[in-house]
């Protein structure tokens, strides 16, 4: 799949905006020390992708009903689900100066039923003259992500006999819609119908 940038260049996704607030200091905390342990872009793109990964619970998976949706909270309350992950993500590499967007799919249960839309990243490291799309979901039974270069470990590939879709847009910051959901769910079991099923 060809990805396509909302916005040429890369500036647009090296900026802040109000999900992705990496001036914020408990961002840029984290990003520091993830940074003092790394000694390249692309280690410091690992071990952000890690930390986001891991020590954020998806609240699907621990049933936390918070709806974080900006970066520095979903850091400070170690939650939140996909879009949540990804705008940390997207904090932690842009605050280093990684270019970074988001994406989406549009998923389906095994039944063929839309669910909400799930959110992922893409990055493009020094030197690399591509983007890359990063899946920091979390794992869990039947979900391996990684961190991946070479072919994507997305928590879910597309499956087109069920009408999923990657969407290829780059988009520089949350999508409209996707952020309006989060914005008004007052906890996750309502924001599963607030989140669109397609954009």
């Amino acid at each position: 799949m060809e990805l396509i940038q909302q916005v040429p260049g890369n500036s647009a996704y090296l900026a802040a905006d109000e999900a992705i607030d990496h001036g914020h200091p408990l961002v840029r905390k984290t990003a520091a020390q993830l940074r003092s342990a790394t000694d390249d872009a692309c280690a410091y793109a690992v071990a952000a992708f890690d930390f986001v990964r891991d020590t954020i619970t998806h609240s699907a998976d621990s049933g936390d009903l918070r709806v974080p949706w900006r970066a520095s909270d979903v850091l400070a309350s170690r939650n939140g689900i996909c879009h949540a992950k990804s705008h940390a993500l997207a904090a932690l590499l842009r605050a280093e100066g990684i270019p970074t967007a988001l994406c989406y799919q549009r998923l389906a249960d095994d039944d063929g039923d839309a669910g909400p839309v799930h959110g992922l990243i893409a990055l493009r490291l020094p030197g690399r003259n591509r983007w890359d799309r990063q899946d920091p979901r979390g794992n869990r039974p039947g979900v391996d992500t990684r961190f991946s270069l070479d072919g994507e470990r997305l928590a879910w590939p597309v499956r087109p006999e069920f009408d999923e879709v990657d969407y290829p847009v780059l988009y520089t910051a949350p999508h409209p819609l996707v952020l309006h959901g989060l914005q008004t769910a007052a906890d996750r079991v309502r924001l599963w119908r607030t989140l669109p099923v397609a954009l």
